[in-house]
This record gives structure tokens, C-alpha cells and sequence, in this order.
């Protein structure tokens, strides 16, 4: 992992599930990791067992949802570290429901976390990246965004575009400024996105199928993978499931 060490990496959703796990394995193998999210007792908590470990982090309430936090985000990385190598655009919510439910709230949610949230991410980072030439983003979409299944209209529609706009950012940036775009997109894993769903019977089918979810150790590592492989290799694109995970 020599193309990892000492590189700078901001995580979003890092308080649990694939973020904190991220978070963990990389200042393990040497990264300096920049941790973002709204709850910031746990980023408190990790940070301290990532130094605890002897690795390197720092943290910053941030809601991905508003440009001017992850503004600040990237502000707060460049001056604790001077750089930014990575972006890991990972949080995102998942509040499934039928569309004749009409939950138009948990609609826009998703919209402003999943969507909007990765494009600011995007934002905020690019000016520097560009001006560096250099720099890597990776997305987190997920298996809902290369198909629909009932209850996943809305979230599936957000993990395409997740894709989408991952596909065209390298298209635009990759030979241009020789930055690297990566999307990692997990099948059924050990998180908390299921606490977000509000209907009890979709909330339980859920949670049957989450008995094959794998850890989220498995994204962290691909993640990892993906980050060192050497500046002209791009790994652009990774699908994570469980082995008897159907589709």
C-alpha cells in the first residue's frame, strides 16, 4: 500500500457503516483522513481510536446537503494538510417506500443527500484537484443503481445518477487534469441505512435480506485498492455483493 501512505483523504459519512470503516483501514495503512458527518460525538469517538492506533485524523460536523459546509470541509483539509489526494463521497441515505406512499419529504432527502451531497462533494474539491493536477473522487453508488426493484424507485434513481455523473467527471477530468474518478457500488452490506425507512413492513423485508450482508470492511478495502494503484491506472468502476446475494 505504498502509493496509499501519507495521502490525504476526506471521507463523508464517516460516523458508521462504510465510513468509519473506511476511515479506519486507510489510516491503518498510512492515509491522513479528514472524517465528515452531522454527528459529531461519533466522529469524536473515532477519531480518537484512529490515533489511538497510531494513525492520523481530523474531523468536521459537515452536512453534505449544503454546499457551503462541504466548502468549508475542503478548507479545514487543506489547512490541516495542505492537500487533498482523495474524496470519498460516501454519505447517503436510503428511506425506501412504494411511490403511493407519497413520502415526498424522504423523497427530497435522498435527492439532496445522495445527488445533490456528491455534487458538492465534486465542487468543493475540484478547483484544488484541478489546480494540483492531481487528485482521485471516488462515489459511492450501490446494486439499486444499475436496477429497480419495488420501494427502490427514488433511491435506485439517485444511485444511477450517482453513475452517471461519476462516468462524466472522469470523461471531463481524467485527461484533462489527471484526476482519477472511481465508483464503488455495494450490494447488501452492514450499515445503518435501513434505520432511515419509515414503513415497519419494508423495514423488516429489509432487514431479512440484510442477513446476507457482508461487512463493511469489504468496501473499505476496495476502496483502499483502488486509491493505490499507481496515478495512471484508474479503477473506475467496482460492484461489491455478497456471494449468495441474488441481484
Amino acid at each position: 500500500m505504498e502509493n496509499l501512505k501519507s495521502k490525504v483523504v476526506i471521507i463523508t459519512g464517516a460516523s458508521s457503516g462504510i465510513g468509519e470503516a473506511t476511515a479506519k483501514l486507510l489510516a491503518q495503512r498510512g492515509a491522513k483522513v479528514v472524517l465528515a458527518a452531522r454527528r459529531e460525538d461519533r466522529l469524536q469517538t473515532l477519531v480518537k481510536d484512529i490515533e489511538a492506533e497510531g494513525g492520523k485524523a481530523v474531523y468536521i460536523r459537515t452536512n453534505v446537503a449544503s454546499f457551503a459546509d462541504m466548502q468549508k470541509l475542503v478548507q479545514f483539509a487543506l489547512e490541516q494538510y495542505g492537500r487533498i489526494d482523495v474524496l470519498v463521497n460516501n454519505a447517503g441515505v436510503m428511506p425506501l417506500s412504494q411511490l403511493n406512499e407519497l413520502k415526498v419529504q424522504e423523497w427530497d432527502q435522498m435527492i439532496d443527500i445522495n445527488i445533490k451531497g456528491v455534487l458538492y462533494g465534486i465542487a468543493a474539491v475540484l478547483p484544488t484537484m484541478r489546480e494540483q493536477q492531481a487528485g482521485h473522487i471516488i462515489n459511492l453508488s450501490s446494486m439499486a443503481g444499475y436496477s429497480v426493484s419495488p420501494t427502490s424507485s427514488v433511491y435506485s434513481a439517485t444511485k444511477f445518477a450517482v453513475r452517471a455523473i461519476s462516468e462524466g467527471l472522469r470523461q471531463e477530468e481524467s485527461p484533462a487534469s489527471h484526476i482519477r474518478s472511481t465508483i464503488i457500488s455495494p450490494g447488501l452490506t452492514e450499515s445503518e441505512l435501513t434505520n432511515g425507512i419509515s414503513n415497519p413492513e419494508i423495514k423488516a423485508w429489509v432487514g431479512q435480506a440484510n442477513q446476507l450482508a457482508i461487512s463493511p470492511y469489504s468496501i473499505a478495502r476496495a476502496i483502499a485498492y483502488a486509491i493505490n494503484e499507481p496515478d495512471d491506472t484508474g479503477i473506475n468502476e467496482i460492484i461489491i455483493r455478497p456471494t449468495l446475494q441474488p441481484s
